[in-house]
């Protein structure tokens, strides 16, 4: 496996890993418009998440196979906010085939690596709905400190869902 960061031409294959994943991720996920992981729809996004790249405000990386024929997981770093906070969100997604397999946490370190080593942010935020335990073991094995829950925090498939509220410090920051 290897994690890289996004770009265009990920387009195919982003768009086969929502198709082929769209029932194991639809309970964590919000709700989308028809059309919204089509290739095309993944191109456009990937040429915005580009530009999100350069001005510092967004990260997004995959998990894939050598070939990078097809995506293993995605790990994202949203929010970028720079100034007195030097923080950022932290989302994440795992093929229903490859879960348990310990490949969720080498994507999520890697993006955390980047967040604390290359963008030299202080705090990685990153919440999860009470009832996923696979997330919430994840980011414990991570480190993550639980600071509170929040109610009806995001609007997940349909309906509002309260999120346990998680952090990793930069010890190096300090």
């Amino acid at each position: 496996m290897k994690v890289i960061r996004t770009n265009p031409a990920h387009s195919v294959i982003l768009a086969n890993y929502y198709a082929v994943n769209e029932a194991h991720l639809q309970r964590w996920s919000p709700a989308v418009p028809y059309g919204h992981h089509s290739v095309e729809s993944w191109r456009r996004r990937l040429e915005i998440r580009e530009e999100e790249m350069r001005n510092h405000s967004a990260i997004h990386f995959i998990g894939t196979d050598t070939e990078e024929s097809h995506v293993i997981g995605t790990c994202s770093l949203s929010n970028v906010i720079r100034g007195v906070f030097l923080a950022c969100h932290l989302g994440y997604s795992c093929a229903e085939r490859y879960e348990g397999q310990g490949y969720m946490k080498k994507i999520v370190s890697h993006g955390i690596n980047y967040a604390f080593n290359d963008l030299k942010l202080h705090r990685v935020m990153a919440n999860y709905m009470p009832e996923n335990e696979r997330s919430g073991g994840l980011l414990q094995s991570l480190g993550f400190e639980r600071e509170g829950l929040a109610k009806d925090y995001l609007h997940i498939n349909g309906k509002w869902e309260d999120h346990v509220l998680t952090s990793l410090l930069n010890t190096k920051s300090r």
